[in-house]
């Protein structure tokens, strides 16, 4: 990669995350060239040759929380053999990510559900794609832990992912509006307790 394409990388990189930023304090729909533009000191056609449409750096936004996503929470869980320590990785990485990062920016997944549930278009397309390709990953995961006799054989995976959803849920809304800093441990408690209730 020369110097040139290099700089334009990072500079789209910035822009993205400036966009995030907003779209964390404000939501996706604050998103706009300008509104980045400014935060940045770029020209708002600078930012265009970049990332083209305001519709393509929503839609980068997006895209880019679901990689950070997978990256802290599913991506390392996978050094985990199959079956309940894999899962169990996965929601306890869950809820320290929703911990040290969702409790201070917001949850792009959470915040967009509630932005865009009665609006039809690409952005909550690709909204329902990341989070139910996310879930296919999940309930992937109970079925294994199902598969290796670690979780009752007539556990339904779809309710123990809504479960887990939930649980996830309301850990951001009491540690991000209540403000309450025991939230992630009251959190991994009630994981532990429901995880209790399926175990073989």
């Amino acid at each position: 990669m020369d110097a040139k394409t290099q700089k334009s990388e990072l500079t789209r990189t910035a822009i993205v995350g400036a966009a995030m930023d907003l779209a964390s304090a404000e939501g996706l729909d604050a998103i706009t060239l300008q509104a980045v533009a400014t935060r940045l000191g770029l020209s708002k056609s600078g930012v265009f040759s970049r990332v083209g449409s305001r519709e393509a750096l929503q839609k980068a936004v997006i895209e880019e929380f679901g990689r950070r996503f997978l990256a802290d929470v599913f991506v390392p869980a996978m050094q985990k053999p199959k079956g309940l320590a894999r899962l169990d990785e996965i929601v306890s990485r869950w809820i320290v990510r929703t911990r040290d990062v969702e409790t201070e920016t917001g949850c792009i997944y959470t915040a967009g559900a509630f932005e865009f549930d009665d609006r039809e278009g690409e952005l909550r397309d690709l909204l329902v794609a990341e989070v139910t390709r996310w879930r296919a990953a999940l309930r992937r995961t109970v079925l294994q832990a199902i598969e290796t006799g670690e979780l009752r054989p007539d556990t339904d995976p779809a309710q123990l992912v809504s479960e887990i959803n939930g649980l996830i849920m309301s850990l951001l809304h009491d540690a991000r509006f209540l403000r309450d800093p025991h939230a992630a441990d009251r959190a991994q408690l009630t994981w532990q307790r429901l995880l209790a209730g399926y175990r073989a």
